[in-house]
């Protein structure tokens, strides 16, 4: 099973620059959007056509042109959910729950903690009340995904410019903690676990040519429940894929017996 996460800054603009043709020959059995910043009536005729192949979850923001997120299914999923129950959180359409056979996945586009700051005690507001469901979860026996743009890079690995940004939002000491948490929590970090020593990133600011020059973040991530830790197969990050300012990531994972 192939579960790909990917922060497209805008579904239409990604689709008109070709995001459609990447994922359908990629394929995967899941497609995680975040910052889709649209609804469907807001897209053309044909680009309706380009998603209408596979079951379709939508979650946009109640802001027009804001945030958003949407998942794409093969096959429909068990059940779904929007948001996480609480409307500080949920106008802003930032998770999708998906309940397959043997997991819930969630698609998640973290909030920004603002270059000001101004966002950041409502970031980890949000990281707070997502763990303590996810403890709840947990301790009912479920398995867990959690996949998409986490809007903050843990360790001095996943930055190119660590020193530069120890006092800008993602970097933040407080937000780096709070993944420190999901991994005391029963979460792996599936990526780090693999290649503990890699360097790569997922998300590069459009200016000074970052992208070219691979001045990046990783950003998007994939925590999953220790207990399906066993059955990753890969983590890989498609950085040559070109549509965003972030990079779509795929998590391989064998089916349960």
């Amino acid at each position: 099973m192939r579960i790909t996460t990917w922060n497209v800054n805008g579904l239409r603009a990604a689709l008109r620059k070709g995001a459609a043709d990447w994922w359908d020959a990629e394929r995967p059995n899941v497609l995680c959007l975040q910052e889709i910043r649209s609804c469907p009536d807001q897209l053309t005729a044909d680009q309706l056509t380009q998603l209408e192949r596979v079951h379709a979850e939508w979650n946009p923001a109640q802001r027009a042109g804001y945030s958003g997120v949407a998942t794409f299914s093969i096959p429909e999923p068990l059940a779904s959910e929007k948001g996480l129950g609480d409307e500080r959180f949920d106008i802003e359409g930032r998770v999708i729950q998906t309940r397959s056979q043997d997991f819930t996945l969630f698609n998640i586009y973290f909030p920004n903690g603002g270059r000001d700051h101004s966002r950041v005690g409502y970031k980890l507001d949000f990281y707070a009340y997502l763990l303590a469901l996810c403890d709840q979860m947990h301790k009912a026996g479920e398995q867990i995904i959690i996949c998409g743009d986490f809007n903050t890079a843990h360790q001095e690995i996943d930055l190119r410019n660590h020193k530069q940004n120890q006092n800008t939002t993602g970097f933040l000491p407080e937000e780096r903690a709070w993944i420190d948490k999901y991994l005391d929590h029963g979460f792996v970090d599936a990526y780090r676990q693999l290649y503990p020593d890699r360097e790569q990133y997922t998300w590069w600011t459009y200016r000074s040519n970052a992208r070219q020059r691979n001045v990046g973040w990783r950003l998007d991530y994939f925590l999953v429940s220790e207990s399906l830790m066993a059955r990753v197969e890969d983590v890989i990050v498609h950085d040559d894929v070109l549509g965003s300012d972030h990079c779509p990531v795929t998590l391989v994972i064998q089916d349960a017996d």
